[in-house]
């Protein structure tokens, strides 16, 4: 009796619950990588580039190329992909457009590559000795499809936007020469030396690697100015009162140049140009090259000198580079063709270190003031010490950013991260600096290292790649210390504070005032916006819309995002002395400060419990007399 019910139950379970067929399951198709790797090795012909750049009204770059000593066979080309600078792989592709190959004048066909896509395969047919491309670059004519590099008035040109180059090579060992026609009335200026004939330059025989890293600028408002007998300035804008400098103002370019060799004790270029843009059409830049950089900035820069610092700190950094990220690299961040994928896990040198010394650099020259220098400490500091996110990922694994996010606009930077290596790496090596004084009595500071590290071999402008071991082995021929500890401490940590130490050590501490700094206001005048991320925990632009809201932050706890936008405050339209006013109101009452905020179609009021009043970040000085801090800035 037992044995059939057990029967039973098993049958209707069975009868209920029928067997699936089994779900199809595919094996994947085999990644087989046919682009062959670059190799140390000579190319045996050349690249011939001619191309015109006098379609300024479309944004257009038209393209010639000429690859010569080429063979019958497989042939891959290769737009570049992982720029120098950039930390990753930003190359626009997408604005590539109309590309022919032709082989003694016949159409010769390209297949994109199936897995990296800005490789191109094609059959040279028998007999062929050169390529002929034609290409265009189409450039960007509104900021929503990129940054614009080209006006009526002014030109950006990068080599590495506008054309191919063989795979299989280093690009150190890909010979090119080119020549470039620009719109008449034109002036051009590169890192590249060139000769024109007109409106027509052609520039001197190098190397491709060197080519993507020499950057044209040309325009028609253009005024030099000699900086050293190895240094210039290059001015284009967009008109030519924006040219009208002072010699005071050209004196303290002059002595940033001066300051840099007396703290490197070595140049590594034959010449260099500060290509700088003062636009409100041009996008914005500041990348480092060898022999140049390419600086953009808004009207102002020399007209506006005395409203406080603006964008002046953009210089000194993009200069160091050429020491510190150009000739001296990380070794994983090297690579010898723009396919390799870049590995950052060294920015915090290349570029922590680089915007320790653009401070510094914009101090001791007085392009910026010590006062001004100071205060932009302060606000660096106080964002990495208002940053929740340091409780969850430690400064080193930000060096993947520029991979992540390409600096795309994120929601929560506070509680995500962003770039932080360059101001948190700023923060440890002012720590570094610290010890040394202290451990040598003061004998010895961060500039023994800056001459050791990269003052090397004057006048050479290829790479010297470094290790972290290579970091700490010469800050201990310094210095003997426990380096590797510390930095590996400071790279890897979470959960603990800033880094401020170093500031402190040498004679600095961070404190919270209710009044701004003029550095501050610049930057809220520059960004023209209202910055009370260390009051109630937000910024807002001049229409009351919110365009930062700090993690955790009172304004967070609230309910309030990015977007919404501040309708009026406690009764009264918005604006930003009515929000100012409302926050130091609110310090000597106990009811909340009431928003009415739209958000999305909805308008609600929010209240906001905050009574701490207005919070700006200030450095105060720690005892008297000169401390290391002091000493750091004063000009050599």
């Amino acid at each position: 009796m037992i044995r059939r019910v057990a029967f039973t139950a098993l049958l209707l379970a069975t009868t209920a619950s029928p067997v699936l067929a089994e779900n199809s399951k595919p094996q994947p198709v085999p990644i087989v990588d046919t682009i062959p790797a670059a190799r140390d090795t000579p190319f045996p012909g050349t690249i011939s580039l001619d191309i015109d750049a006098t379609d300024t009204t479309r944004g257009i770059f038209t393209t010639r190329e000429t690859i010569s000593g080429v063979s019958a066979g497989h042939m891959v080309l290769l737009f570049p992909k992982w720029l120098p600078g950039n930390h990753s792989p930003t190359g626009q592709l997408d604005k590539l457009a109309g590309l022919h190959i032709r082989a003694g004048g016949k159409e010769v066909a390209w297949t994109r590559d199936p897995v990296d896509v800005y490789a191109f395969h094609i059959d040279v047919p028998a007999g062929a000795k050169s390529l002929d491309i034609d290409l265009q670059f189409l450039s960007a004519t509104a900021p929503d499809q990129g940054s614009v590099v080209m006006s009526p008035n002014m030109l950006r040109l990068q080599w590495n936007s506008m054309s191919l180059y063989p795979a299989g090579y280093f690009t150190r060992q890909i010979p090119v020469k080119a020549v470039v026609k620009y719109p008449t009335g034109f002036t051009a200026s590169s890192g590249l030396p060139s000769k024109a004939n007109g409106s027509t330059y052609a520039y001197q025989l190098t190397n491709y690697e060197v080519l993507v890293d020499s950057p044209v600028l040309a325009g028609r408002y253009y005024k030099q100015w000699p900086l050293s007998p190895r240094v210039n300035l290059d001015v284009y804008a967009d008109n030519a009162a924006e040219l009208v400098a002072t010699p005071e103002q050209i004196d303290a370019h002059k002595r940033l140049v001066d300051q840099a060799v007396k703290l490197y004790g070595a140049q590594h270029y034959d010449t260099y140009e500060f290509l700088l843009s003062i636009s409100d059409v041009m996008g914005g830049i500041g990348l480092e090259h060898h022999r140049s950089s390419e600086d953009g900035v808004k009207p102002g820069y020399f007209t506006k000198w005395k409203d406080g610092p603006g964008s002046r700190n953009l210089l000194p950094h993009e200069y160091n580079h050429s020491w510190d990220g150009k000739f001296r690299r990380g070794a994983d961040l090297w690579t010898p063709d723009f396919r390799m994928p870049m590995r950052g896990s060294l920015l915090w040198v290349y570029e922590g270190q680089t915007q320790f010394w653009g401070y510094v650099l914009q101090a001791r020259s007085g392009i910026v003031s010590k006062q001004d220098t100071l205060d932009g400490y302060a606000a660096i500091m106080a964002e990495l010490d208002n940053r929740p996110a340091r409780n969850w990922r430690d400064m080193v694994d930000t060096t993947n950013d520029p991979t992540i996010s390409q600096r795309r606009p994120k929601g929560w930077t506070s509680y995500q991260r962003s770039e932080d290596y360059y101001n948190e790496g700023l923060l440890v090596w002012m720590e570094v600096d610290s010890i040394l004084r202290q451990q040598s009595g003061g004998k010895k500071s961060i500039d023994d290292f800056g001459r050791a590290f990269f003052g090397l071999d004057d006048g050479d402008y290829g790479e010297v790649t470094y290790t972290f071991d290579d970091v700490v082995k010469t800050l201990n021929t310094i210095q003997p210390y426990d380096w590797a500890g510390l930095l590996t401490k400071r790279l890897t940590e979470t959960g603990a504070p800033a880094p401020l130490k170093g500031f402190e050590a040498n004679g600095y501490k961070l404190i919270y005032t209710e009044e701004p700094t003029l550095a501050f206001k610049n930057a809220e005048a520059a960004r023209k916006n209202t910055n009370l991320t260390f009051s109630l925990g937000l910024t807002v632009d001049k229409d009351g819309k919110l365009t930062g809201v700090g993690w955790d932050s009172p304004a967070y706890k609230a309910g309030l995002t990015i977007g919404d936008s501040i309708v009026a405050i406690d009764g009264t339209a918005f604006s930003d002395s009515a929000l100012k006013g409302a926050v130091t109101a609110a310090k000597t009452r106990k009811t909340p400060i009431v928003l009415l905020v739209k958000s999305n179609d909805q308008i609600s009021p929010v209240s906001i419990d905050y009574h701490g009043g207005l919070r700006y970040p200030h450095l105060q000085k720690i005892g008297s007399g000169e401390g290391g801090l002091d000493r750091l800035l004063t000009p050599r």
